[in-house]
């Protein structure tokens, strides 16, 4: 495949909402059976699944096949590990626990080529580049990435709206987990506290007239945040899925060998 078009990119910028699940047991395989599921992304976490770039680059490959756009979240918003997650062609990039506008600035640097960035210029040797197959692939490359950046503290809504405004971050994705407990509620998202700065960083966010995003494996919570603006929505977890459907059906057979 030699299209740069990242749809991903093109959707948010449409402001069509784009449906996705967060993609954590670190295999090809899983990854392929929901590349199929037909949500429109999936997210490959670096931040809290056992991924390492080796890792995230078989599920690329694993998914590069079917109609959903994979987004990946590396540990931290490292230009060097950003770099090697571009050159295996990743396009789309969520970064965790952005808390300035200077940091936000420095991701979009890190994701784009010189002048205008940092970004070694390797694609001879990369995936990216099609291994120089794509021959404007230099020429084109930065117009395609798609930069999600997520905050998700006290500090990342006090510079929200200057993180909103830098060019080149095409979104913003509210972490509901980790700014529970920066706000003082941890474990807590559903506290009222929290439920009003997230609702409120929506509005700030598509003020902005950039794309706000969250995960909400509540069905409801989900559909809220859809009305409420989000197009980059997250409804789901594999590991959680899995873990529940298992459990799930063990306590069904575990109840009748009981009561049998």
């Amino acid at each position: 495949m030699t299209d740069l078009t990242n749809p991903l990119k093109r959707a948010l910028a449409a402001g069509m909402p784009q449906i996705g699940l967060w993609v954590t047991l670190a295999d090809a395989y899983p990854a392929e059976v929901l590349a199929g599921a037909g949500f429109d992304w999936l997210l490959i976490d670096g931040e809290h699944a056992p991924n390492d770039v080796r890792s995230v680059l078989a599920q690329l490959q694993a998914v590069a096949a079917y109609p959903v756009a994979p987004v990946v979240r590396p540990p931290v918003g490292d230009t060097h590990l950003i770099k090697q997650y571009l050159d295996l062609g990743v396009q789309s990039l969520l970064i965790p626990m952005v808390e300035s506008a200077a940091q936000a600035r420095d991701l979009v640097a890190a994701t784009r080529y010189p002048p205008q960035g940092v970004r070694g210029v390797g694609s001879a040797i990369a995936r990216a580049s099609r291994w120089n197959a794509v021959p404007d692939y230099l020429a084109r490359a930065d117009d395609e990435i798609c930069l999600i950046v997520q905050v998700e503290s006290a500090a990342g809504l006090d510079a929200l709206d200057g993180i909103a405004a830098v060019e080149g971050v095409d979104g913003v994705f509210i972490g509901p987990a980790d700014l529970s407990a920066s706000l003082g509620h941890r474990g807590n998202p559903g506290h009222p506290e929290v439920v009003a700065a997230i609702k409120d960083a929506i509005a700030r966010i598509t003020g902005a007239g950039k794309a706000a995003g969250i995960l909400y494996t509540d069905e409801a919570q989900a559909r809220a945040a859809l009305d409420a603006g989000c197009r980059l929505v997250a409804v789901g977890v594999d590991v959680s899925l899995l873990a529940r459907a298992a459990r799930d059906l063990a306590s069904r057979f575990r109840d009748q060998g009981r009561s049998g």
